[in-house]
């Protein structure tokens, strides 16, 4: 019994004649009639009742009809359902995003983009420090993330790089350092900076530490903050000034004030979105898809234009 063999059979019973159904099904009327026969050969059971005006069903012809239209309906669901996970229009997908970058437009549209082009997926977005994104990344509990890293070659993962980012200090807007910004980063050997621990995200940490070493500066560190939201949330309390990702200005916060220095921007501070080597996700695969169309944009004014391709 085939599922064609039901289509058939399932034809010939609502129109209650061969050549109706043949004309509908577009099958010539011998082999539509061969294709039943062979049905009620395989079923050991008469299906139809031939007379003048046509065919009726048999009482098992009956049974048959009622089981064939659900049975029809059904693989048409399976199939629906799987060309739709194939083509990643269903599913599930993680992604962690740094606490920073939440805020930043491109990233944002990114985000909405996704989500207006795949509506369908199960998309969840957990903001996260780089260095927790590496680890969930390789435990294979997160399926990408846009996070900073120190190149692409990471083991384990494949990478697409979005944009430079860069740093930028940021002051108490009340401190003398927000009317008399500082031209030069040894300006600031004496004043108290707010820093993040090295264990939450070490490659973004080494980074910085790396770029202060070629510059000669070392920053006399009074306070520590979990993360870059707290960090600010220091500084804005007036407990000392801070070097940030200039991606932190996209979020701004009431009593900072956001100072750019040549010897910050400079620093080149790339991000990055990144996914387990060998995860074939189609849902993934359609967001690296739609990242690669951002890339040329990120940082222009340009409001989402890879959604405009749809």
């Amino acid at each position: 019994m085939e599922f064609r063999q039901l289509s058939y059979f399932v034809a010939v019973a609502e129109t209650g004649s061969i050549s109706a159904a043949s004309r509908r099904v577009h099958v010539a009327q011998p082999a539509l009639t061969r294709q039943i026969r062979l049905l009620e050969e395989d079923l050991e059971v008469g299906l139809l009742e031939r007379h003048a005006r046509g065919v009726r069903l048999t009482v098992a012809g009956k049974a048959l009809y009622e089981e064939a239209v659900v049975l029809l309906d059904r693989r048409i669901r399976i199939k629906t359902r799987l060309t739709a996970l194939g083509s990643g229009l269903t599913g599930k997908l993680g992604l962690g995003v740094t606490v920073t970058h939440l805020w930043v437009p491109e990233v944002a549209s990114l985000l909405r983009c996704y989500r207006d082009r795949y509506p369908e997926v199960g998309f969840e977005v957990f903001p996260l420090l780089s260095g927790p994104q590496l680890d969930r990344l390789r435990e294979g509990t997160l399926d990408a993330g846009i996070l900073y890293l120190d190149s692409a070659e990471q083991q384990g993962l494949e990478t697409y790089r979005l944009q430079d980012d860069y740093l930028m200090l940021a002051v108490p807007t009340d401190s003398h350092w927000a009317s008399s910004p500082p031209r030069r980063l040894k300006e600031l050997a004496q004043a108290d900076f707010i820093w993040g621990f090295r264990s939450v995200s070490p490659v973004y940490y080494d980074r910085v530490m790396a770029h202060f070493q070629r510059l000669d500066f070392h920053p006399r560190v009074v306070q520590f903050g979990a993360d870059n939201i707290a960090i600010l949330s220091m500084v804005a309390a007036g407990l000392g000034i801070a070097i940030v990702p200039a991606a932190s200005a996209s979020h701004p916060m009431p009593g900072i004030r956001f100072l750019e220095m040549e010897e910050l921007t400079q620093s080149g501070m790339p991000l990055w979105l990144a996914w387990r080597s060998g995860n074939d996700s189609p849902v993934l695969r359609n967001l690296v898809a739609l990242a690669a169309g951002f890339t040329p944009v990120f940082g222009s004014q340009t409001d989402d234009p890879a959604c405009d391709n749809s």
